[in-house]
């Protein structure tokens, strides 16, 4: 195999001084996993379209589901940060797999911690956490995806629980999932969180197929035909469309910090290959065009490094802004999905190989720059909060 593994994290403006002994020995725990988990096997899941066995429980054996929550709920309690790096770490590997633990973490596990009742965090947050249980979030519809405040999957009271109709779309780890948080209208067209289990009668979870990006990641649609759910399964702490924007909030802080990963990977592949690839009698990285490419990939990864550490700090601080957040997610996943493409070309035809990551995570990034809100709608919504006029 002729993958390069990394040694060490770029880190040209010294951040790690700024990082706590913890945060340095979470990143090194979860890439020694990535390591000897996650790099012997990825091709080849996302050459098969398969998702990798066991993954979440693995996930979960390294304390990367939901690191943040509190202990008392299966959690670590850890801090922003904490969960920037890991997610980081997890995105080297694969966008597929922070997904997973991205989806289960911010997605799921979040709104449960924020807006469940006592029993639902008992009933269900040490279960996620270990990965024993998988969750997913239903907000996306085949019909509404940048407006979720149109969406017509809905649930009326039907005296001692509630019926639930209607159909998510582009779900990560549906075909998969034991629990989906779901959101949905109800009788007053306000929008509520009901968590919907695997076994409920009339819930199905048909996958999609044929995907050309994700593919070591289990994608699929939740689809509600008179759903029973239980009335102790309502959220109860938030009404309207704050529980689902708050969970993408949390979701896209994430992937602000996980493409860096991504980039990370490009760059230290196409950096170690233009160092050994001679032509014309010495290394390739020995021409200023291969070195323009290298300093303006450092250049890219350093910025949103430093990005993503303040935003962190905001986050902790409890200062972040959702403007703040779509910022660093956009131009973060832009930056990473460019270094994939800029870095492909410095291997040549050998970057298209399975051997080498560019060509995956290139692929994967085309996901990742729509999902949790377009490039586009993040623009959007940092010009509205720099106007104060909404473009939408």
């Amino acid at each position: 195999m002729s993958y390069y593994p990394l040694t060490s994290i770029p880190d040209y403006y010294g951040i790690d001084s700024l990082l706590t002994e913890e945060h340095l020995l979470i990143r090194q725990s979860v890439r020694d996993w990535i390591e000897s988990f996650v790099m012997p096997k990825i091709d080849d899941a996302a050459q098969h379209h398969t998702d990798i066995p066991d993954l979440m429980k693995e996930l979960g054996k390294i304390g990367a589901l939901g690191p943040y929550i509190p202990e008392e709920y299966g959690g670590s309690g850890l801090d922003q940060i904490s969960y920037g790096i890991i997610m980081q770490e997890l995105e080297r590997g694969d966008s597929a797999v922070r997904s997973a633990a991205s989806v289960q973490s911010s997605l799921v596990m979040f709104p449960i911690n924020e807006f469940g009742s006592e029993e639902q965090k008992k009933k269900y947050l040490p279960q996620l956490a270990s990965g024993e249980m998988i969750g997913a979030f239903g907000l996306t519809e085949p019909n509404h995806g940048s407006d979720p405040g149109s969406m017509e999957t809905y649930f009326v009271d039907n005296g001692d629980h509630y019926l639930l109709n209607g159909a998510k779309m582009w779900i990560t780890n549906a075909p998969l999932c034991d629990i989906a948080v779901v959101w949905g209208k109800n009788e007053d067209g306000k929008v509520q969180g009901l968590i919907v289990e695997r076994g409920f009668e009339g819930f199905s979870t048909p996958e999609t197929q044929n995907k050309w990006s994700l593919r070591a990641s289990k994608t699929g649609e939740l689809v509600f035909n008179n759903v029973k759910v239980p009335k102790e399964n309502l959220l109860p702490n938030v009404i309207g469309l704050k529980g689902p924007l708050s969970c993408l909030n949390s979701a896209r802080y994430g992937i602000s910090w996980g493409v860096i990963g991504a980039a990370i990977d490009c760059y230290c592949t196409a950096l170690q290959y233009a160092k050994e690839r001679k032509q014309f009698g010495k290394p390739i990285a020995s021409y200023q065009l291969q070195q323009k490419k290298l300093a303006e990939f450092l250049t890219e990864i350093t910025k949103a490094q430093l990005l993503c550490l303040q935003l962190g700090n905001l986050k902790n601080a409890h200062k972040a802004t959702p403007a703040q957040i779509s910022m660093a997610k956009r131009n973060n996943v832009k930056m990473a999905i460019e270094i994939a493409r800029e870095s492909r070309q410095i291997l040549g035809g050998m970057g298209i190989m399975g051997e080498f990551p560019m060509m995956r995570h290139a692929a994967n990034l085309e996901s990742v720059i729509t999902y949790e809100g377009t490039h586009d709608i993040h623009l959007l919504i940092t010009g509205m909060d720099i106007t104060g006029i909404n473009a939408f």
